[in-house]
């Protein structure tokens, strides 16, 4: 099983650990595009700092992290796993998974990066600004950048085994999954539902969306679920007490969407 997951805006403050070595980085079939979007993105935070900030859509109190960007090769490093936070790594709450627990989380999920193209959770990274939304003026649009690449490279990730996408709308434009890859991966969507006036209201809002693939994916892993593929992954989610919608697409070759259906979250 391959787990597609999103980043984060928030990050730790800082690395720990030894500078970066971007030939160390799981996936080097990315490298060549790695280096191409490392290399405009450090040279445009040294020249023109307002022009950054503005690329990357920065606030002017954020303005500091256009200085990060600068020191990406010399910076210190942490694990992909530990640099992430936010509501969805929170629930994920990779630190406290047992031995083997964590050895899935490394060998199935993958982060989805503007800068990084992707990465493993192992994979040691300095703090950074730049998400896939970006355009930058040398590379352009960072999804299309990343889509050549992750063609070839992707469908090596996934092997013969299921595909689970949880990744927003701007980081499913770097790769989208074709042919006989597709008709095994499931796109999945989190829905919150409460009763208004005695009608049932569904709809997908941010931290209940967040927080419950944080919490579906360490269930995953702590169960030591090996779903084969999409209709196996709805009958896994069942049994670990989730309310799950959805069925095969109406034609061949087509992700599957399925819906969590949340009432609350703790």
């Amino acid at each position: 099983m391959l787990v597609l997951l999103p980043p984060s805006e928030g990050k730790a403050a800082s690395g720990r650990g030894a500078s970066l070595k971007p030939e160390s980085l799981s996936l080097p079939g990315l490298a060549p595009a790695r280096a191409a979007v490392l290399d405009e993105l450090v040279e445009l935070c040294r020249a023109d700092e307002e022009k950054a900030r503005e690329v990357l859509g920065l606030s002017v109190g954020l303005r500091g992290e256009v200085g990060k960007n600068t020191e990406l090769r010399t910076a210190g490093t942490r694990p992909a796993g530990e640099l992430y936070t936010g509501v969805l790594y929170d629930a994920l709450d990779l630190a406290s998974l047992e031995a083997d627990g964590r050895r899935r989380a490394a060998k199935s999920l993958l982060v989805f990066s503007g800068l990084w193209g992707a990465v493993r959770i192992g994979d040691r990274i300095p703090p950074y600004r730049c998400s896939m939304g970006v355009k930058l003026p040398g590379l352009g649009a960072l999804g299309a950048h990343w889509r050549t690449p992750m063609e070839t490279v992707l469908p090596e990730a996934a092997g013969n085994g299921l595909v689970l996408d949880l990744r927003s709308s701007a980081y499913a434009a770097a790769w989208k999954p074709a042919g006989e890859v597709a008709s095994r991966t499931a796109s999945v969507r989190v829905l919150h539902s409460q009763l208004v006036g005695g009608v049932e209201k569904r709809s997908v809002v941010s931290h209940f969306n967040k927080a419950t693939k944080g919490r579906l994916v360490r269930d995953l892993l702590v169960a030591g679920a090996r779903p084969k593929g999409p209709a196996q992954l709805v009958e896994v989610l069942r049994d670990l007490g989730y309310v799950v919608e959805g069925e095969a697409p109406a034609r061949a070759g087509r992700p599957w969407s399925l819906d969590v259906v949340v009432t609350d979250i703790h």
